[in-house]
This record gives structure tokens, sequence and C-alpha cells, in this order.
């Protein structure tokens, strides 16, 4: 069994950090997690939501080698891009999930990556799904869950949770999936979905492309995990003025390819 923070220590860290400010003003960059916690409950996450194929019908990556490989190599393309702080610390593994019902996508902490088949058929290009799968790569590397997290729990939870109590573990999978991130989270995980892409030959404004068909649609296919989200429009100035600021000039949409790939899934 791994080393686990003593409930003294870690309730003197508090006390330490609460004497410093950081609980008034600078709680959203406080985490009792550490690179390590992080990648540990990641994998535990990411063991329930696999042994779960009723409520997370995980298409097999060995049956499907082709549209793995596409989403592998756009995962890739992130990764190498230079500006992803976390790029060898983490996982980043990739599932599918078949559920054309569902237009989501979510990262666990430690970086296990899950795409809805839903929001693939839904979106049109290549750069759309990597400025989604930047975004959600932006909130494991910014470690916003377990900020998050420590910002919502108590310390027994915490303490519970890094010792790896499984039954907390699995209570939790559905919590970390759904976890509502704070407008500022959004809009860092939004900039960081631009500052990946950069370098890259994408459309770094990619993230852009989905709010602006939400929005095209009238919001009648809004999914819900969005109501409590920054304005669609807003988001979509704030993409395109993150890539003007940073200078990036990809224009690549790779509609063609991308069509393939929907056509290559179950």
């Amino acid at each position: 069994m791994r080393k686990v923070f003593s409930v003294t220590i870690l309730l003197s860290t508090l006390m330490m950090f609460t004497g410093c400010g950081l609980f008034q003003g600078g709680i959203k960059n406080f985490n009792l997690f550490t690179i390590q916690d992080d990648r540990e409950l990641g994998k535990q996450v990411a063991a329930e939501i696999d042994s779960n194929p009723q409520e997370y019908p995980v298409l097999d990556s060995a049956r499907n080698p082709v549209p793995y490989k596409f989403i592998y190599d756009m995962r890739n393309k992130i990764l190498n891009s230079g500006n992803v702080t976390n790029k060898d610390e983490f996982a980043w593994r990739v599932r599918i999930i078949k559920d054309d019902k569902t237009k989501n996508a979510f990262c666990t902490p430690g970086g296990y990556i899950y795409v809805y088949t839903g929001l693939i058929k839904y979106l049109d290009s290549e750069e759309q799904l990597a400025g989604v799968l930047a975004h959600e790569i932006g909130h494991a590397d910014l470690r916003h869950s377990t900020r998050q997290m420590t910002k919502l729990y108590g310390v027994d939870v915490l303490l519970s949770i890094i010792a790896g109590d499984r039954a907390l573990v699995k209570d939790l999978t559905a919590s970390i999936i759904s976890l509502k991130f704070s407008r500022t989270h959004e809009t860092e995980a939004d900039k960081a979905s631009v500052t990946y892409l950069c370098p890259t030959d994408y459309d770094a404004a990619g993230g852009a492309k989905f709010f602006e068909k939400i929005e095209a649609e009238g919001g009648a296919t809004q999914p819900e995990w969005l109501s409590t989200h920054p304005s669609p429009s807003n988001r979509i100035e704030y993409f395109y003025n993150q890539a003007t600021e940073q200078g990036c000039t990809g224009k690549e949409r790779y509609e063609a390819r991308y069509a393939s790939f929907v056509r290559s899934l179950p």
C-alpha cells in the first residue's frame, strides 16, 4: 500500500496555508493532492469506468484500431506541441464511449480521456474535435478536478481518496465525471486549448466551433453540462481572441479525413 499523509501533517499543512491567507482569495490555486495523487486517483476512476460497460460502453481499442489510431494521432499532436506542462507526468490514455446521444468528453485527474461518439458525430471536422480534446487535456494538465475537490471536500474524505478507498472512489466517479468547474477553470481550459493547438497546423480556435454549432441551432441541442458554463457567445469570442493574441497561424480543418474517422466507428 502506498504511503499516505498522516492526518496530523495534513491538518498542519491546512493551518499553515490558512494562516498565509490562501483560503481567502488563493484557494482557487490550492491543491491538497500531489501530482502522484492525481495519477493514482485517475487510475482508480478509470478502472471504475472500464468495469461498468452498461453505463460506460467503452469501445475496445484492440477491436477498433482505425478510430483509435486517429484519435491517438490527434492526442499526440496536442501533447507534442511543447505546451502541455504534465505531458510526461500523466497517462493521457484515450477511450471512446459508444453513446450517440451524449455530446460530451471528459478527462479524469491524471489524464484518462473519454470521448462520446455523440460528440464525435456532432462535430464536422478534425480541428473541432482537437479543440475539445485540448480543452479537456487542459483541465487535467491544470489539475482543475483535484483543485475543485480540495475546495469541496473535507480532510477525511480527501485522505480516504488518496488512500484508495475503493467504495468512496466508486461513489465519486460519477461526481468527477460531471464535476462542474468554475467559470475561471473553464476560461483557463479554453485558453489552454488554444495554447496547445497554436504550434500545430490546426485552426487553434477549433474549440469555438462546437459553441458556434450550438448557437446556430438556437441552443436547442445544448448539453445539460453547459448550463452552468460561461455563455457560448462569450467563449466563441474568447477562443478567437486568444488565437489572435497568441499569433496562431494554423488553418487546417481536415474535413474529409474526419468524415472517414466518423465512418470507421461501429
